[in-house]
């Protein structure tokens, strides 16, 4: 994470956990010209646009007085999805032996995209179990690993 996401990080997860949330991460990106900085939260049963905006609403004036971003930015409070991004090794831990879609920089096999239920993960290396063939990623390969959701 960067000096920002991790500055926002600390002031949103106090502000985050009172409102009956867990942090799930911060976002700093600049889309179509304009910087946003995103907090994307999760809580047991689903978050609601209530849940979102009681956090925006008292995490704002938090963020104005710290001023951790010197440049205008956009504001979002957000879920992080049912199929969020694995990025901190307790994400891996939360989410072991569940689908998962894992994207490399480079084709393997003929693929760039991997289906299947999470392994393993040691030092960002990640194991996925594809139909019956357990497939270890080195994490120089790893471009996005994400939670996966079959309809």
């Amino acid at each position: 994470m960067s000096k920002i996401t991790d500055k926002v990080f600390e002031l949103a997860k106090p502000v985050v956990e009172e409102a009956g949330c867990s942090l799930w991460d911060v976002e700093y990106v600049r889309e179509a010209g304009s910087w946003y900085l995103r907090v994307f939260i999760d809580k047991e049963g689903g978050v609601s646009i209530n849940d979102c905006e009681t956090i925006s609403r008292a995490l704002d004036p938090i963020l104005d007085e710290a001023d951790p971003i010197p440049d205008s930015y956009v504001f979002e409070v957000g879920s992080a999805g049912a199929e969020r991004e694995l990025k901190r090794p307790g994400d891996f831990q939360q989410f072991m032996g569940s689908e998962v879609e894992l994207r490399l920089y480079q084709p393997l096999k003929g693929s760039k995209v991997f289906v299947g239920k999470l392994a393993a993960y040691e030092d960002g290396d990640v194991t996925v179990t594809v139909g019956k063939e357990d497939m270890r990623f080195d994490k120089t390969q790893i471009a996005l690993v994400k939670l996966h959701v079959s309809i």
